[in-house]
């Protein structure tokens, strides 16, 4: 087997398990099935599926087994701090099939906040998209994306229902190099409450996301809001490394 198609077949194990995980085939508590298993049902040599139980491992949905078998730790989808930009993307790695209905794309001119973050003069122009996301049809995020104009004119001439806005704008070739990242939690307003069919003041799992070219400027800032459950967030540390998360206080 070609390294290429061992890679392919690592991701398709991978994903089959994180599906299987998500519908509630295993719960947390439930042990995987073995090696030897998963190799019958792929036709796979053992290590792309040793691979995959690692990258599970990382995600920190299941344990390590160590001699044993693995075991479910969590049901809830996690995203890397380091993964992908593209919530369409971070779906597929998945397992899960990406939605969305786009509620407004809009131009116009940037408020105090929205300029500060962007790094623009309060007043100049910006394009705004509103949409909900799915989540294998269900409802899982909304989310709010705002760019300069000479980024978001590639948004005015897509279709923001069709897929994939982060795709979009690298085909365009826009320069997305690195990204930051504050997560807290928020209750959801009356936009969200209807959009995600839940009571006004839900919590919802907020992530704010300033994404930026490789010289530093910004390209991007966005407000992701999740639904409880949809979503989950991993960070690997070790000791003795410095760490990329940062806790502050919102007071």
């Amino acid at each position: 087997m070609t390294t290429t198609a061992a890679r392919q077949q690592h991701e398709e194990i991978a994903a089959y398990l994180r599906s299987a995980i998500h519908r509630k085939e295993f719960v947390p508590g439930d042990p995987l099935p073995s090696e030897s298993e998963l190799c019958e049902r792929f036709n796979s040599s053992r290590g792309p599926v040793r691979q995959a139980m690692a990258t599970l491992r990382t995600e920190g949905l299941i344990t390590s087994g160590r001699g044993r078998r693995s075991t479910v730790l969590d049901d809830v989808p996690t995203q890397s701090f380091d993964g992908v930009i593209s919530y369409s993307e971070w779906c597929r790695q998945s397992g899960f099939e990406p939605g969305q209905a786009t509620q407004t794309v809009t131009r116009g001119p940037a408020w105090p906040a929205l300029a500060a973050s962007l790094e623009l003069d309060v007043g100049a122009p910006v394009v705004s998209v509103f949409r909900l996301r799915l989540l294998d049809g269900a409802p899982a995020m909304v989310e709010r994306l705002n760019y300069p104009l000479e980024v978001g004119q590639h948004v005015l001439s897509f279709d923001t229902d069709s897929g994939s806005i982060y795709q979009r704008l690298i085909e365009s070739g826009v320069d997305i190099h690195h990204a930051t990242r504050t997560i807290d939690a928020i209750g959801a307003d009356q936009d969200d409450a209807g959009l995600l069919q839940v009571p006004v003041g839900t919590p919802l799992l907020r992530v704010r996301r300033r994404a930026f070219t490789r010289t530093g400027a910004p390209v991007e800032a966005s407000d992701d809001r999740y639904l409880p459950g949809t979503a989950s967030f991993t960070l690997t540390a070790t000791r003795g490394n410095p760490s990329p998360l940062t806790m502050v206080s919102a007071r």
